[in-house]
């Protein structure tokens, strides 16, 4: 099979970085379109800094992800892990049910807790001071 025929079957691949914002004391990082290999490779080196530094809550934002699969379960498990390590917090915001349909099938629901909005991932991060 050609290479060219093989493109068919792959996604696109997202040039867009997350946003990373400050957003009422916590560190918000949005991620964009697919969440593959590829996406893990490129954003684990840009979230370490910020789940290994100072911030005492971190949100990541799924809500503008188009894909997500395993290698996205393992940025989610790095970046708890990291902010775990430290006596951080992490918080997921995440509504698309195929992504939720992942984390519950792999049993990570219960530590990532995912949550439907930014404003409820603050919420919580009040509730757990």
């Amino acid at each position: 099979m050609q290479l060219d025929a093989l493109n068919e079957f792959a996604f696109e691949e997202s040039d867009q970085q997350p946003r990373v914002y400050g957003h009422n004391g916590a560190v918000v990082i949005e991620l964009h379109g697919e969440i593959d290999l590829l996406a893990y490779q490129r954003m684990a080196p840009l979230l370490d800094p910020i789940t290994g530094g100072t911030a005492t809550t971190v949100v990541i934002d799924l809500t503008r992800t188009t894909f997500f699969d395993c290698s996205g379960v393992a940025l989610l498990v790095r970046a708890h892990r990291r902010t775990a390590e430290r006596g951080a917090h992490l918080f997921v915001v995440c509504t698309h049910r195929l992504t939720l349909r992942i984390l519950r099938l792999t049993g990570l629901t219960p530590m990532l807790a995912p949550v439907p909005s930014l404003e409820r991932a603050l919420e919580k991060a009040l509730e757990d001071k």
